[in-house]
């Protein structure tokens, strides 16, 4: 089986931050959220991966190598996000006629994908797609099963929902997609939809199974869904202090990363700090991830994600916000007793 990653698209959810870095690449618990995806296909045993591409294609690219990983890794240019199964008509040269699984990178699901991989290979249909429930049903693209819990019909966000399970951004398929791909039409969105052709395959008398995830699942499209997916993956860290610490006090499950260093502070967990990242005088609350070569000092901060090489210092108390790379935020005249903030990379903010 082959893996296909989707790292393409434009990120409009999340801008400013996108407009200078690829979704996918935004850090969950300092780790590019694409890379989740990646050890999740890995996991799996799967060593042929295919990582669709588009805007900030060398960033992904430059991202991606930078990691020794366990697979052999091809990269395929989309161009225009024009759908789904758009991605997969790309990536029909690699994927070669072989089975595969596709896999949306800016999606992680806290137990991966290896008991959906062994479902498939055993139940042996054209397709099994990963279902979750949810509360709100109209929102998501929805999944109507039979009697037998396979998959009769696909609805994108149904008025009157004929079930709470949504689709997950994890598919596995038979070759015989790509004739469901070649055979659909562009929706409203002039997008060829994955769920149109999953639709063409039952139509046609071709199987399509469901798998429920089991735990939790998160689609990091948003600032909030960063932040929330920040704190469920925090939540299940292991302690470790590879940096120095000086006059701290460190409580809970914390990560410290080597080079570190934490004085005069007190820092809460969960929480991690990244590689020769400082820590003066400052407080760092649980659910924060502040990344490599960072500097806070004088701040508090807590539930929040703070990206590489931002420099934070006497900004008061900073919570519930997604800081980008290279970001810097002092103090100037004014001393507000809460800040929130949304700021994209090589920013500067005048308190």
């Amino acid at each position: 089986m082959k893996a296909l990653i989707l790292s393409g698209g434009h990120g409009t959810r999340l801008r400013p931050l996108t407009y200078s870095q690829q979704k996918q690449l935004i850090p969950v618990a300092n780790k590019p959220v694409l890379f989740y995806a990646i050890e999740d296909v890995i996991e799996a045993g799967i060593k042929d991966i295919g990582i669709v591409v588009g805007p900030n294609k060398d960033q992904v690219i430059e991202t991606v190598k930078s990691v020794d990983w366990d697979a052999d890794i091809e990269f395929i240019y989309q161009g225009d996000p024009l759908g789904l199964a758009h991605a997969i008509l790309v990536a029909e040269e690699f994927l070669d006629d072989e089975e595969f699984v596709m896999y949306l990178g800016d999606n992680i699901l806290k137990n991966g994908i290896v008991e959906h991989a062994h479902k498939f290979k055993e139940l042996n249909p054209e397709s099994l797609i990963l279902l979750t429930e949810v509360d709100e049903p109209q929102r998501f693209g929805v999944a109507e099963l039979d009697e037998n819990g396979r998959v009769r019909r696909l609805i994108e966000k149904p008025k009157v929902p004929p079930s709470n399970y949504a689709l997950v951004g994890v598919y596995f398929f038979k070759p015989v997609i790509i004739e469901a791909c070649r055979s659909i039409k562009p929706s409203w969105r002039n997008e060829l939809e994955i769920t149109d052709a999953i639709q063409w395959l039952i139509d046609n008398g071709y199987r399509v199974e469901a798998s429920i995830v089991k735990g939790w699942w998160k689609d990091t499209g948003k600032p909030e869904d960063i932040l929330e997916a920040n704190r469920l993956v925090l939540d299940d860290i292991q302690p470790k202090n590879d940096g120095i610490t000086e006059n701290s006090k460190i409580m809970g499950r914390v990560v410290i990363e080597f080079g570190a260093m934490i004085k005069d502070s007190v820092i809460k967990g969960p929480c991690i700090i990244g590689k020769n990242s400082q820590i003066i005088n400052s407080y760092i609350g649980p659910y924060t991830s502040i990344g490599n070569n960072c500097v806070i000092e004088g701040t508090e901060i807590e539930d929040s994600v703070v990206m590489d090489g931002s420099i934070i210092i006497n900004a008061g108390r900073i919570v519930e916000s997604l800081i980008g790379r290279n970001v810097k935020i002092s103090e100037h005249d004014l001393k507000p007793k809460g800040c929130r903030f949304v700021v994209g990379d090589n920013s500067s903010v005048w308190l």
